[in-house]
């Protein structure tokens, strides 16, 4: 039997991830590993064109920090060196050229707030519980969630959960476009699997791009933005899958796209 935290299964281009950390699958040190080890292995498996992560059992998807391990920071370069691997993570997860998709099954608090924010799309049970309660520890938010929030749902909406520390449902999530849709109950894993099944069968160059596009545009004036897009498209415009895509429209029937 495995030791792993989180586990790594890839079927038909799809790689699920699970953390498995009972009870609450906190994010301890041996978890971040796990969970950057399968990152990177996905990265690097040309199979995998789709990523979901989510959380093993019905309880909790990432339920925080393992709260053990704050004991210890009690200076102040210590505390940054330990954000900083984190940080880093989530930045693997946010900057990458495959779509990460989190499944929200259950608590959703602190980092694993800010891991399900560092994913390209989130879905979430209606009834999961969402929040960055860091401050009722006497800290704040370090793995981007200070960041990422507001640049989401706007800087009031962001303060709010910050400051107050409080919880909110998957729907009220969905709500505030914290998550890109709330489900029904125990659907979450299956309504990711068909979004992923559906951007799996896109071309890998144009969902890259895509992405590369969005993610490196909102960092852009509005006009370099648009420069970005322009060389982009016109970089697929050269492609065989845009010649096929443009091809299977016409002859009305579903592309097959070979990635080149």
């Amino acid at each position: 039997m495995s030791d792993k935290k989180c586990s790594y299964a890839v079927s038909d281009g799809i790689a699920i991830m699970t953390i498995d950390n009972p009870p609450v699958n906190a994010l301890s040190a041996p978890v971040l590993k796990d969970i950057e080890n399968a990152v990177r292995q996905a990265l690097d498996d040309d199979a995998v064109r789709v990523v979901i992560l989510t959380g093993a059992g019905d309880k909790a998807f990432i339920a925080g920090a393992d709260i053990t391990e704050f004991t210890d920071l009690k200076e102040k370069e210590l505390a940054t060196e330990f954000l900083s691997y984190g940080q880093g993570l989530t930045n693997l997860i946010e900057e990458s050229d495959k779509p990460f998709i989190a499944a929200i099954n259950g608590f959703c608090l602190g980092g694993g707030m800010e891991y399900a924010l560092a994913c390209h799309i989130r879905l979430a049970n209606e009834d999961a519980l969402l929040g960055l309660p860091e401050i009722k520890l006497g800290i704040i938010p370090g793995y981007g969630g200070t960041q990422r929030t507001p640049r989401l749902i706007g800087k009031g909406r962001a303060l709010e959960l910050i400051l107050s520390g409080n919880f909110i449902s998957g729907t009220q999530a969905a709500e505030y476009g914290l998550v890109n849709r709330a489900v029904p109950a125990g659907t979450v894993l299956e309504e990711a699997s068909k979004l992923a099944k559906t951007i799996a069968t896109k071309s890998r160059m144009n969902v890259k791009a895509a992405l590369k596009a969005v993610n490196e545009g909102m960092e852009l004036g509005f006009k370099e933005g648009l420069a970005l897009e322009g060389k982009l498209f016109g970089d697929l415009c050269e492609t065989a899958d845009k010649t096929e895509g443009v091809t299977a429209f016409i002859e009305k029937r579903n592309p097959e796209f070979q990635d080149k």
